[in-house]
């Protein structure tokens, strides 16, 4: 098909569009290829049932969370996966991550989208009063926000080391239905089933959560690409 309507797009100009559009559709096909691959994975390690603080949207500094929730009861029914995106604030990142709040953005615009298909949750290491503030300042309010602050979740999925520094992650679990035969699970036990680092290797240092910010994608079909652009918090 053909790409515009334009009519005095020169016979150079068209070839290399051509092959251009070659190379999309490949790039598409693999990534479906890649996406399937994924889906594939046989089942990760049964998990304890961390307990994270919750509380309400206008939690101020100096009140205590209202409540607690197991990561069992993240699952808000049968058949449903559910994705977290660990959040880098708190411990050593006394400051939230820019980075990791552009991404939050976008995942608020998008979140009653994906809740139709799977859940969705925000950790962070920062007390919840903290974060509380800094998610009204964003206007985040259809993200489902938690504190990990007292317990392993982050450290034990790779989004936290030993010192206390933080990491972008996106983790994604699955809970048994309590079929019989699953060997260390049971009913309810929940599962980890993929998680992912901006780095992915020696050579890849920032890329590796791209595909899920629109962000890049839009700036890559520009002539200046991405460059070194990096998000802030002063816009």
């Amino acid at each position: 098909m053909r790409q515009t309507n334009l009519t005095d797009e020169s016979d150079e100009y068209v070839r290399a569009r051509e092959e251009l559009q070659q190379a999309e559709i490949e790039l598409m096909r693999q990534r479906e290829r890649v996406a399937e691959q994924r889906r594939r994975l046989p089942p990760g390690p049964v998990l304890d049932d961390y307990v994270f603080e919750e509380g309400p949207a206008d939690l101020q500094a100096g009140d205590s969370p209202t409540q607690t929730v197991r990561l069992s009861e993240l699952f808000t029914g049968p058949g449903r996966d559910l994705v977290v995106y660990q959040f880098m604030f708190g411990k050593k990142n006394t400051e939230p991550c820019p980075m990791c709040t552009m991404w939050l953005d976008g995942l608020n615009g998008v979140a009653r989208h994906i809740t139709q298909n799977a859940d969705l949750a925000v950790v962070a290491a920062a007390g919840l009063p903290a974060l509380r503030a800094y998610a009204r300042d964003r206007n985040w309010t259809n993200l489902r926000l938690l504190s990990a602050g007292s317990n392993t979740f982050k450290y034990d999925l790779g989004g936290e080391d030993a010192e206390g520094d933080q990491d972008s992650t996106i983790s994604v679990f699955t809970r048994e239905s309590g079929s019989p035969g699953t060997e260390g699970a049971g009913e309810g036990s929940v599962r980890h089933f993929y998680s992912v680092h901006p780095r992915m290797s020696e050579d890849i240092d920032q890329r590796g959560i791209d595909l899920y910010s629109p962000v890049w994608h839009v700036l890559d079909l520009t002539r200046k690409g991405r460059g070194e652009w990096s998000a802030g918090l002063d816009y």
